[in-house]
C-alpha cells in the first residue's frame, strides 16, 4: 500500500521497534497528526484468546469517562409511552414496522439501534441487514431494554461496545486528537481496564499480547502492556 508524503515523513521520525508508555504514545500522536479533520484516536488490543470458542469471545460495553467525541445518531424501536420516553431522551429516529420497512430498502442513517423487547419482532425482519453492520440490538450490550432513557443517555455520553474479531483483536476508539492528553489517557486506561476485567476464565497464557495506537491518518505505535497496567492503577 502506497503511503502519502506526510505519512512517510512522520514514520521516519518514529522508532517502530520502541514500545512507549500510553501517555508518551498519545502525546506523539497529538503532536504529529496532520489531517485537516479531527481524527479519531484508535487502539488495537491483541488478546491471547481463541475467538472460535464461544467461551473465549471477549465482549463488553463501557461509557468512556470523557466520551468519544462523536455524536451518534440513535434509532429506537418502541411504541406508546416508550416511544415518548425515547423522544425525550434524545433519540433521532423512533418507530416500529415503518422503520423496519425503511431499513429493508437500504436506509441506514444511524449509528446505534436500540429496541424494547416487545419490538424485536420488527427488528428480526431486518436482522440480516443490521447484524453484519454491528447494528443489531442485543441484551448483552444493553440495547434491548425497557430502560430507554438510560440506554440513550449512555450512548450520547460515549458508550461503546468492544468485541474480539476473528483474529482475537479488539479494535476501538478512545476519542479524538482534539481531546486533551489527560482526557485521552483516562479513556485509554478505562477501556484497557474493562478489557482486562473481561478476560475469559478459559483463556490460558498471556492475555494482553500487544497494544497498538494510532490516529486515523498516523502510523501505529506499539504500547508497553505493563505501562498500561500502571495507568489503570494510577486512576
Amino acid at each position: 500500500m502506497k503511503r502519502g508524503k506526510k505519512y512517510t515523513s512522520k514514520s521516519e521520525n518514529l522508532d517502530r521497534n520502541k514500545m512507549m508508555d500510553p501517555g508518551e504514545a498519545i502525546g506523539w500522536i497529538k503532536e504529529n497528526h496532520y489531517a485537516k479533520f479531527d481524527e479519531s484516536v484508535d487502539i488495537s488490543v491483541n488478546l491471547g484468546v481463541d475467538p472460535r470458542k464461544a467461551d473465549q469471545i471477549v465482549r463488553g460495553t463501557i461509557v468512556l469517562p470523557n466520551g468519544t467525541g462523536k455524536v451518534r445518531r440513535v434509532l429506537v424501536f418502541a411504541q406508546g409511552e416508550k416511544a415518548d420516553e425515547a423522544k425525550k431522551a434524545g433519540a433521532e429516529y423512533i418507530g416500529g414496522e415503518d422503520l423496519a420497512d425503511k431499513i429493508s430498502k437500504g436506509w441506514l442513517d444511524f449509528e446505534v439501534c436500540i429496541a424494547t423487547p416487545d419490538m424485536m419482532k420488527h427488528v428480526g425482519k431486518v436482522a440480516k441487514i443490521l447484524g453484519p453492520r454491528k447494528l443489531m440490538p442485543n441484551p448483552k450490550s444493553g440495547t434491548v431494554t425497557f430502560e430507554l432513557k438510560k440506554a440513550i443517555e449512555d450512548v450520547k455520553k460515549g458508550k461503546l461496545e468492544y468485541r474480539t474479531d476473528k483474529n482475537g483483536v479488539v479494535h476501538s476508539t478512545i476519542g479524538r486528537v482534539s481531546f486533551g492528553l489527560k482526557e485521552l489517557v483516562e479513556n485509554y486506561g478505562a477501556l484497557i481496564d474493562a478489557i482486562i476485567k473481561s478476560k475469559p476464565a478459559s483463556a490460558k497464557g498471556k492475555y494482553v499480547k500487544s497494544i497498538y495506537i494510532s490516529a486515523t491518518m498516523s502510523p501505529s505505535i506499539k504500547i508497553d502492556p505493563n505501562k498500561s497496567i500502571e495507568v489503570i492503577e494510577a486512576a
